[in-house]
């Protein structure tokens, strides 16, 4: 009799070793990071238009979103021609945002701040420049579609 009560507590014993061993395997495949789910580099962006001077005081007028990767997509109007173009500065928005205007504007005090904010091919972005005007932005633009909503 003394038999049973030693393989009872040996089975036992070796069962929660098993089971703890299952509990640690499992923990451990939970708590394994996230793999990609794609081949491409993340490009996925929030540009908006607000009135202001400060990128972080202004008022938001519109915004729209905008994903690169692997199609181009979003709320933006045009993505693909947004996309391709900056494809073609390499995301930088500055080479997109600055330029000699080829519009004739007043000096009107009513400044307009464009922004982005995001990921661009796995990079983060942050973007934000401010015009004088509404006319001073759409001419400095010299007709990129990035910013065109």
């Amino acid at each position: 009799m003394r038999r049973i009560p030693h393989a009872t507590f040996a089975t036992l014993a070796a069962g929660a070793l098993l089971l703890g061993g299952l509990a640690t395997a499992t923990a451990t495949a939970q708590a394994a990071p996230a793999r990609a789910k794609s081949l491409y580099a993340p490009s996925a962006l929030v540009l908006g238009v607000a009135r202001g001077e400060d990128p972080l005081t202004a008022t938001v007028e519109r915004a729209v979103t905008l994903s690169c990767a692997p199609t181009a997509t979003g709320t933006h109007p045009d993505p693909v021609a947004a996309c391709k173009e900056l494809a073609e500065v390499r995301g930088q928005f500055s080479e997109l945002a600055a330029g000699p205007s080829n519009r004739t504007c007043t000096r009107q005090w009513d400044p307009i701040v464009v922004t982005a904010d995001g990921v661009w091919q796995g990079k983060p972005v942050r973007f934000s420049t401010t015009y004088g005007n509404a006319c001073e932005m759409a001419g400095s633009t010299n007709g990129h579609t990035v910013f065109a909503f």
